[in-house]
């Protein structure tokens, strides 16, 4: 999915573009996924806490989809190709979608905790490909980026604490 030649690359290494841009990318369809499943759920979630809990992934949703015009434009500024298409999008994510019907609420928000503390992970992963080639602005991008799937995944936990 990257085509840029290297040596007109700033990064250390041979692979850097194909490394940093490849990493991103996948963090790109991890996002994706993220934001879809969290309107999911925002969609249908019900129960005696829809109110707060409806607000909260509708919150969540935004934070999530900001992210994506912010990953694919490093990954052009690397020198790299991004996603483009939801086939391409689909055929990169490892945050499962959720099809399933009547799931109950605090699945959704247990499911949801889960995943954002499993994309923090593939972004700490990311981190170092980019910390190996010296990718100074992306890792800094990714280092808010955990902070704000941290908190998202706070919240999710105190969300249901009691439930």
């Amino acid at each position: 999915m990257t085509t840029a030649s290297s040596a007109s690359s700033p990064y250390r290494g041979g692979n850097a573009v194909a490394d940093i841009s490849g990493a991103l990318n996948a963090l790109l369809a991890d996002t994706f996924a993220l934001y879809v499943k969290t309107k999911n759920f925002h969609w249908h979630v019900s129960g005696p806490h829809f109110r707060d809990y409806h607000l909260l992934l509708d919150e969540q949703a935004a934070q999530v989809f900001a992210m994506t015009d912010e990953l694919a434009e490093r990954v052009r500024k690397v020198g790299g190709t991004t996603l483009r298409s939801i086939g391409q999008i689909a055929s990169q994510q490892r945050i499962a979608d959720s099809d399933a019907e009547n799931v109950p609420a605090t699945q959704m928000l247990e499911e949801l905790r889960e995943d954002n503390r499993t994309l923090a992970g593939y972004m700490r992963a990311a981190h170092e490909v980019c910390d190996e080639h010296n990718d100074v602005a992306s890792a800094s991008l990714l280092e808010n980026w955990i902070d704000e799937t941290e908190r998202r995944a706070w919240f999710l936990r105190e969300a249901v604490k009691g439930a």
